[in-house]
C-alpha cells in the first residue's frame, strides 16, 4: 500500500486564480494582508460611526433644552411631590384623628376551648 502525499493537489488552472495567489502570498506575509486591513477597518470604521453616535447625543440635548423652556414657563411649578409613606401615614393620623382614642376599655378575647387563659 501506497502512503498519501502531504501535499494538496492543485492543478495549474487554479494556482493562476486570485485566490490561489493571495493564499499564497497570505502565508509569507499574514499581517500584512490580514492585520493591516482588519486594524484600518476599526479605526476608519470609528471615524464613520462617530458622527452617528453624536446625532444621538444631540438629539437628548434637545429634549433637555425644552424641558427647561417649559420649566421657564412655570408648568408644574407649584406641584407638590407625592410620596406614598407620606400619603399612607396622613390617612392614618386622619383616621386616629376622627376616632375617640381617650375613652376606651379593655376587652378580653375570647380563648379556644381547653385554651389556657393567661389569668394567674
Amino acid at each position: 500500500m501506497s502512503t498519501f502525499s502531504s501535499k494538496k493537489y492543485r492543478s495549474s488552472t487554479s494556482q493562476n486564480t486570485v485566490g490561489a495567489r493571495y493564499r499564497v502570498a497570505l502565508n509569507k506575509h499574514p499581517f500584512a494582508l490580514f492585520g493591516l486591513p482588519f486594524i484600518i477597518t476599526m479605526v476608519a470604521g470609528s471615524f464613520f460611526l462617530t458622527p452617528a453616535t453624536a446625532v444621538r447625543y444631540e438629539k437628548h440635548d434637545r429634549r433637555v433644552q425644552q424641558m427647561t423652556k417649559d420649566e421657564e414657563l412655570g408648568i408644574g411649578k407649584d406641584r407638590r411631590r407625592v410620596d406614598i409613606n407620606e400619603e399612607y401615614y396622613m390617612e392614618t393620623l386622619q383616621r386616629l384623628a376622627a376616632k375617640d382614642i381617650e375613652n376606651w376599655e379593655q376587652k378580653r378575647v375570647k380563648r379556644l376551648p381547653g385554651e389556657h387563659d393567661g389569668v394567674l
